[in-house]
């Protein structure tokens, strides 16, 4: 009977944080550190909003890959229900999962690197902007958090509006003394991914072979698609220029509408968050060449903050790329990315600052 106790209070603390050390006096059972037998040596990974449309999904992604050895999964609701769902999933990495703000910090200590997709979604008819007010609150409670708890984690930002959460982060980190440009990127991945889907249907490729560079930011104007600089080199009309570019760009747009007030881009977004992580944990494992697009503190253009290629490494961001040859198309698109993007950018400062 002892035996088969301990078993179970091993089960039980996936759901739980181990330092809890709840008591289960009906049972006699006292929760104690989950020792998998298959845990890897990998990187420690926490998701801040995995009971969320895109963390659920983000979670079981990043629990099938086999450089994550422990995943934390913290939510303000529904964390213990999705923690024990992928808890049971058979790969190496071991879950646990922390609710609520008083079990943040315990969901944040010793992690590499921490995703935030927290935050609403987008509904029909709302802008990244109206979004702002909620999720500006939610990334700065987070960050403070991780300021304090694990300030040398990479942070990986997905929560919109990105133009402005990503300087909402840094504001915050550089009040508590431990910003550090390196290591906090917005994920600007999912225009990429749909960029390179796109392309690929245009041109009749396969679109893992298709790499569209897409700077500026992650929302509407600011995403600039650099069509000229495709791999392998395509060709495009006019015509066909402006009808990527305008997809791209409201890509996001045609997901919320399409699922009529069901939500907003979800699963793709999850996806294009687990490539843009795996890439992250390859460079700190030290993997080189890593070079992806993401919106980070940046001397690129005037402006403090713009997404362009980077190359990844053990610190984060090893070099900032320049923007390349630009078209009269892409420098025009550049300028109005620029207007768009300075807005958001002080909007983000003002509400720390304030």
């Amino acid at each position: 009977m002892q035996q088969s106790n301990l078993r179970i209070a091993r089960i039980a603390a996936h759901i739980n944080p181990p330092n809890l050390q709840l008591v289960e006096e009906d049972l006699g059972l006292e929760r104690v550190n989950c020792r998998a037998k298959g845990a890897s040596s990998g990187f420690k990974v926490a998701i801040l909003g995995a009971a969320g449309g895109i963390g659920q999904p983000l979670a079981m992604l990043m629990k099938m890959n086999p450089l994550v050895s422990l995943l934390h999964l913290y939510d303000v609701v529904n964390a213990p229900g999705v923690t024990a769902d992928i808890s049971h999933m058979d790969t190496s990495a071991v879950v646990r999962g922390f609710l609520g703000q008083q079990q943040l910090e315990d969901a944040l200590i010793g992690m590499d690197l921490v995703i935030i997709p927290a935050g609403v979604p987008r509904k029909p008819g709302m802008t990244r902007d109206d979004l702002f007010n909620i999720n500006a609150g939610i990334v700065k409670t987070l960050c403070e958090a991780i300021a304090k708890c694990c300030p040398k984690a990479i942070v990986n930002i997905i929560s919109n509006p990105v133009n402005s959460t990503v300087p909402i982060a840094a504001e915050v980190f550089k009040k508590a003394g431990v910003f550090d440009p390196k290591r906090v990127l917005g994920v600007t991945m999912l225009d990429v991914v749909r960029a390179n889907t796109f392309v690929a249907e245009i041109m009749g490729l396969d679109p893992r072979e298709v790499d569209v560079p897409v700077v500026g930011g992650h929302a509407g104007v600011t995403i600039l698609p650099l069509l000229s600089q495709v791999k392998p080199s395509c060709s495009f009309t006019q015509k066909e220029i402006d009808y990527l570019t305008d997809r791209i760009q409201n890509g996001g747009t045609e997901v919320v509408e399409a699922k009529a007030g069901a939500g907003s881009a979800t699963l793709s977004m999850a996806y294009a968050a687990v490539k843009f992580a795996d890439a992250c944990l390859r460079a700190l494992r030290g993997d080189a060449a890593v070079v992806h697009c993401a919106y980070v503190a940046s001397e690129v253009t005037e402006l403090p903050f713009f997404a362009s290629k980077v190359r990844l490494g053990r610190n984060g961001v090893e070099e900032i790329y320049p923007l390349g040859p630009l078209n009269e198309y892409e420098r025009a698109g550049l300028e109005k990315a620029k207007k768009e993007l300075a807005g958001s950018i002080q909007k983000g400062v003002s509400f720390v600052k304030k």
